[in-house]
């Protein structure tokens, strides 16, 4: 059987967890041995050089990252299939799905620093919320010309882009962010947090962030070190938080991603 090593509030893992799911594929859940702290048990590690979740096990077969993964479980077990037959549709698909990834997650990663992780205060953090206000503001413009006039941000049925956006708009929600009500873009929210695969990974999620409403403590005790992978530290750093940056290499309590070699970056 499948075992996905994940995180409930990851939203890489969610669009796992929602894939399979949604093909009705067995798997099972693990949480990784010292997630966060950047020494991540050993076979974790092995199987994923990143240090970070997901990571997906099939037998002798073990992948890290997200779109990956996605990829190899629409080719194993194609139906129901999640993406469009077309080409065009296809490539559409996935690049909607690389800019959740890699540009609006590093904006709710940022706004979880300042709730969660209190790396700024007051006016840096009034000014930090702002800006993320303005950016999510702008990808939900974006998202709801590429929904169109469909019902689903695939095309004619549920799929990929489906699962590859609802993780990070349901986590901009939660921040105070939301899509405007009455628009096609919050209908799509609410009509696919009702797809049976999509509600109960959500559920999961949102039963997970009791336990980090004090997470602040474990970076300032030295046991948790944020990762600060590209994106995201270009988020920060364009957004006004340099001197963030700054004392958290000073304070050791932020990390970026190890070298291949086992040595961090």
């Amino acid at each position: 059987m499948i075992q996905l090593y994940e995180h409930p509030l990851s939203p890489y893992a969610q669009k796992v967890k929602i894939a399979l799911r949604h093909k009705d594929v067995p798997f099972n859940l693990v949480r990784p041995e010292g997630l966060g702290s950047g020494a991540a048990a050993a076979d974790f590690a092995q199987g994923n050089p990143r240090r970070e979740v997901p990571l997906l096990v099939d037998g002798d077969c073990r992948i890290f990252d997200s779109t990956i993964m996605l990829e190899y479980l629409e080719e194993k077990w194609p139906e129901p299939s999640l993406m469009p037959e077309a080409p065009a549709e296809r490539a559409r698909v996935r690049m909607v799905e690389d800019v959740m990834d890699t540009h609006l997650e590093a904006v709710n990663w940022g706004l979880g620093e300042v709730r969660y992780f209190r790396r700024a205060e007051g006016a840096q953090a009034d000014a930090l919320r702002g800006r993320a206000e303005a950016q999510l503001d702008g990808f939900f413009g974006w998202l709801e010309t590429r929904l169109g006039d469909a019902e689903w941000m695939t095309g004619a049925r549920f799929g990929r882009a489906d699962l590859a956006v609802v993780p990070f708009l349901n986590a901009s929600r939660g921040f105070g962010f939301a899509p405007a009500a009455g628009g096609a873009l919050a209908a799509w929210l609410d009509r696919v947090n009702a797809i049976p695969a999509v509600a109960t990974t959500a559920a999961e999620a949102e039963a997970s962030i009791a336990s980090i409403g004090k997470a602040y403590r474990a970076v300032e005790g030295g046991g948790f070190r944020r990762h600060y992978r590209d994106h995201r530290l270009e988020w920060m750093i364009r957004s006004g938080g340099f001197d963030i940056v700054a004392r958290g290499l000073e304070r050791g309590d932020i990390r970026f991603t190890d070298g291949f070699d086992g040595g961090s970056d």
